[in-house]
């Protein structure tokens, strides 16, 4: 019997914890449908000059998700009878009694489709989000951060594949794990602000001496799939993996979520950099067009669902990995399950099912939480702190 079969024999099972709904005051999930979903409509609404259809799908949106009943889709859409399936039990009632990865979904879908991101047109295949990730991945931060690359291409090989991990890890503070200062923690102390670290764990995964293919699975555009290019290319050209799969989603996604479009983005921006990072970007742009790095995606990345329900085409890919590695909040939501457990309950346990190693590196920005110990969970309930949803703490879990 294998560690991942006696993990399932004694993963918990998900209805031991409460699914996360919208409808309590005060909490993430109703903030989020609240007021983050209405603010996103009326700055996708200013981002481009839609005409007078789309503006009125808008603020039809708009309307429904501050307080009428979940509409469904037209019957004319492509995935009409996807999303009836899925949406079963919560169309026709308020958005806020829907589960929240659910309600989340179905808003970014109901959105494209106000756009007209589906139909015939002119609009057709325009992402909405696009002028907000441009304006990330143009701004003078980037520029700092990647020439913080040539200072740390003299640093001791452990060092480096360290804060390469790391920025890949913090995302849009990428910055933080690319320079090696003084002030970092020594070998073997904790990083500020990491509430678990199993990074120790997932290096011996990746090892130079059986390199295979690792998967990761994208999260956000912009300054934080830059980094995670960068790790990417550190794998390759270290010997760490043969090849890597990077996943993305096929359409718009929760606003800044990495499409093909925003991998070739991140590919120029890098390839035209000075120093070492042109020269990641080249490396990566040959790897590309060699099958090394393999784009690919899948309709599942944009379910509303969690990954242990999974297609078996997806799985199968995912079973043949050496490793995968899930990034950031979404899809560690979608790996545990959207619930809210116990911060102790076991990583491994609630991620038995996965058809192979599985790493998560999350920044956390919503509720969820599995695998802490019970002396951390205690000091950071003490602080007083968000930090469940703050985005100041970030978690390394390997299962």
């Amino acid at each position: 019997m294998t560690d991942r079969t006696r993990n399932d024999a004694r993963a918990p099972r998900g209805d031991r914890a409460p699914l996360i709904l919208g409808n309590e005051p005060g909490s993430f999930a109703h903030g989020v449908l609240a007021e983050r979903h209405p603010a996103l409509i009326r700055q996708v609404r200013e981002a481009f000059p839609y005409g007078p259809r789309q503006a009125r799908a808008l603020d039809g949106l708009l309307d429904e998700i501050t307080g009428d009943a979940v509409a469904p889709l037209p019957t004319t859409a492509h995935d009409h009878r996807q999303w009836s399936d899925w949406g079963r039990e919560h169309i026709g009632r308020l958005w806020f009694d829907a589960p929240f990865l659910w309600a989340e979904s179905y808003f970014y879908r109901r959105l494209l489709g106000a756009v007209g991101y589906f139909d015939d047109g002119p609009w057709q295949g325009v992402d909405p989000f696009a002028p907000f990730k441009r304006a990330e991945l143009d701004g003078t931060t980037v520029d700092e951060e990647l020439r913080a690359l040539d200072a740390l291409a003299d640093a001791p090989a452990e060092e480096r594949a360290n804060a390469l991990l790391l920025a890949s890890l913090w995302g849009n503070r990428a910055d933080l794990g690319f320079r090696a200062t003084a002030d970092e923690p020594a070998p073997g102390e904790a990083t500020p602000g990491l509430v678990a670290d199993d990074s120790a764990a997932l290096w011996s995964l990746l090892t130079d001496a059986h390199p295979g293919t690792v998967a990761v699975v994208a999260d956000n555009a912009g300054r934080e799939l830059v980094p995670d290019l960068i790790f990417i290319d550190h794998l390759l050209t270290r010997g760490l993996a043969r090849r890597v799969m990077i996943h993305v989603k096929p359409t718009p996604y929760y606003v800044s979520d990495a499409m093909l479009a925003d991998v070739l983005d991140c590919l120029r921006r890098l390839a035209g950099a000075p120093g070492a990072a042109g020269r990641i970007g080249g490396r990566l742009w040959d790897a590309m067009a060699t099958g090394q790095l393999d784009v690919r995606t899948h309709p599942f990345f944009c379910a509303p669902l969690p990954y242990e329900e999974m297609p078996p085409d997806l799985r199968e890919q995912f079973a043949a990995a050496r490793l995968t590695i899930l990034k950031g909040d979404l899809n560690y939501r979608r790996l545990v399950g959207d619930r809210l457990w116990d911060p102790t309950t076991p990583f491994a346990a609630v991620t038995a099912y996965f058809p192979g190693p599985v790493a998560a590196l999350r920044t956390l920005k919503s509720d969820v939480i599995t695998g802490l110990e019970r002396g951390t969970v205690d000091a950071l309930e003490r602080s007083g702190a968000t930090w469940r949803t703050s985005g100041t703490h970030a978690l390394i879990q390997v299962a």
